[in-house]
């Protein structure tokens, strides 16, 4: 596991490398081009983080810590900021519940998020993920206005050696998920994961759906265990924050994931989602194969973006 773990590190820092080269470097520039912290010091800085898609309220919270910091601390010399900046973010990603309580108990696990996202990937890489963890997992092949949707997920489905439930494209999305509880319950299953399509440019029509989801899950499965996840495309920067947003307002989101983050310059995302819309980013994809689905770690992910290891901490170009 701990090797896994140092592997997915390695992916992570080399998936981060357009966000560090869109962030970072401009970092090392400002920091050594400027003798003193002032005004333009960090009217410098805000606009990095602005332009790293960190968003305007995690960047406005981070320069606010950041300040209060340089004062308590009488820090004169901008190279001090540099870890100070760090942990700064990292508080800002530092959201309370993220918690994955589905592990734990009869789950659950609605996934939703507009097409081309990797919403369906992500969904088999889950299953394959909490098969592991000796779960009995079924999918229920829900996103049927796809019409791959279900082909896609069945491959996925036999990839992480899962059972699958639905995939006729045009069936109504409710009643595969009726069938999908129904297998779930009659074969004991740990945790049932639903994909579903998101529409966000119907909203109204995504709403009724879910709404009818929602129902048979309280009505058929009352004592299962309910996660809402979202699926965001990391290429896509602050749209896919507004995507969240969207989607917040229509269901009970309880995380977010993350995907495409190793094509993406816009990683600085991750940070935005947290801090603005308080709901955990709770897995994040930094690649194609079924392992490179991981569990988001604010930690790990700024240590990465900033190439830096808990035991040797950044010295900016000294050391790359």
């Amino acid at each position: 596991m701990a090797e896994e773990k140092k592997g997915f590190f390695k992916r992570l820092v080399s998936g981060l490398t357009k966000t560090r080269d869109n962030i970072v470097k401009g970092f090392d520039s400002l920091f050594s081009g400027y003798s003193s912290i002032d005004d333009d010091f960090y009217e410098e800085l805000e606009e990095i983080l602005i332009m790293g898609d960190i968003g305007i309220n995690a960047t406005t919270a981070i320069l606010e810590n950041l300040k209060k910091q340089v004062e308590e601390k009488h820090i004169k010399d901008p190279m001090e900021c540099k870890e100070l900046l760090i942990d700064s973010i990292k508080e800002q990603m530092y959201v309370d519940s993220t918690d994955y309580e589905f592990e734990n108990r009869k789950s659950v696990i609605l996934v939703i998020g507009v097409n081309g996202v990797g919403k369906t990937t992500s969904v088999g890489k889950l299953a394959g993920k909490l098969k592991d963890q000796g779960k009995k997992v079924i999918l229920a092949a829900a996103d049927t206005f796809r019409a791959a949707a279900g082909e896609q997920l069945t491959q996925w489905a036999n990839r992480a050696g899962v059972d699958i439930i639905g995939g006729q494209s045009g069936a109504d999305p409710a009643s595969v998920v009726f069938d999908a509880v129904a297998a779930a319950k009659a074969r004991n299953a740990d945790v049932l994961i639903c994909d579903t399509a998101g529409r966000l440019h119907n909203k109204k029509n995504l709403m009724e759906e879910l709404r009818k989801i929602y129902r048979i899950l309280e009505r058929e499965y009352p004592e299962a265990y309910l996660e809402t996840l979202v699926v965001l495309d990391g290429t896509t920067g602050q749209n896919a924050l507004a995507q969240a947003r969207q989607f917040a307002e229509v269901a009970n989101v309880n995380g977010i994931i993350l995907t495409k983050l190793d094509g993406t310059a816009k990683g600085g995302i991750a940070v935005a989602i947290q801090s603005e819309l308080d709901i955990p980013v709770k897995y994040i994809g930094v690649g194609e194969s079924i392992d490179d689905l991981q569990k988001f770690d604010a930690n790990e992910f700024v240590n990465a973006l900033f190439n830096v290891d808990e035991k040797t901490r950044w010295d900016g170009e000294e050391n790359e």
